[in-house]
């Protein structure tokens, strides 16, 4: 039996093999980052009853962790390299892709031959989320935000076009000119309106960079994995900025398993 684990900066992701695949989900614990009681703490929420032939390791500091754990081996894997392996694990796309990982922020990974890029990222993401979902709403729990805001309308928080210019290209009216442009004037509004413009943004701008990465690779499908990219309003904002280009956005419910399952595969 195999088991990897991703110590994400929000979350930690865990998949145990033992001819079937199990998920677990942990809050990560911060103080434990890169320390060998990171993994006590994790098998202490596990029921593992039979004995571990592997730990692969990806994700946080797991660098600096030691090379066995209780008699057992530990295969760390870097995270470029798990994120890849694990898209390619869920999603069984050809040897030339462009693989989005949004979680907490949002790397961009390029899987050619084989092998594969880190092409940069941007620091937005579900953390951005949350961390301004706290400041502007009082809540930082992404899905109640997610919730709230599927309730919202956003065109009550953001500019489109259609307020600001009669046309603007070949642009439909109903895209967003300036995100929460309409609140200049307001002084408070409802949550559900601006978790709505602030998951829609969060998603657009993800997007628009998925979409400037897979015009300077010339493809025209973008995977992506890590929870953030699944939340409705983040998903939506995502897609809207790719269908403006015409790319196919692909998304997996077992996403935010991901670089787990790349870390588990990497070594095979």
């Amino acid at each position: 039996m195999k088991l990897a684990i991703d110590f994400g900066i929000t979350n930690t992701d865990v998949v145990i093999d033992d001819g079937a695949q199990r998920f677990h989900t942990l809050k990560t614990n911060s103080a434990l980052n890169g320390k060998e009681e990171a993994i006590a703490d994790v098998f202490s929420k596990l029921t593992i009853s039979e004995p571990l032939d592997s730990i692969h390791i990806t994700g946080g500091k797991s660098a600096g962790l030691p090379s066995q754990y209780q008699g057992v081996k530990i295969i760390k894997v870097k995270e470029i390299d798990a994120i890849a392996v694990g898209a390619k694990k869920l999603f069984m796309f050809d040897d030339n892709a462009l693989v989005v990982s949004a979680g907490t922020g949002t790397a961009c990974v390029w899987v050619n031959n084989s092998q594969q890029t880190h092409l940069g990222g941007i620091a937005v993401g579900g953390g951005t989320f949350e961390g301004l979902g706290k400041l502007l709403t009082g809540n930082a729990n992404g899905l109640e935000l997610n919730e709230f805001g599927n309730k919202g309308d956003r065109k009550k928080i953001d500019l489109l076009i259609n307020d600001v210019v009669t046309e603007l290209g070949s642009l439909p009216g109903n895209i967003t000119a300036v995100n929460f442009g309409n609140s200049i004037n307001k002084t408070l509004d409802t949550m559900e309106n601006v978790s709505a413009s602030l998951g829609n943004m969060i998603g657009e701008i993800i997007g628009t960079t998925a979409a400037l990465y897979a015009h300077i690779l010339k493809l025209q499908d973008v995977y992506f994995v890590g929870r953030t990219a699944n939340l409705s309003l983040i998903k939506d904002g995502i897609n809207s900025r790719l269908s403006l280009s015409n790319l196919t956005g692909h998304f997996h419910k077992e996403s935010g398993f991901a670089n787990a399952l790349g870390a588990l595969y990497c070594s095979d």
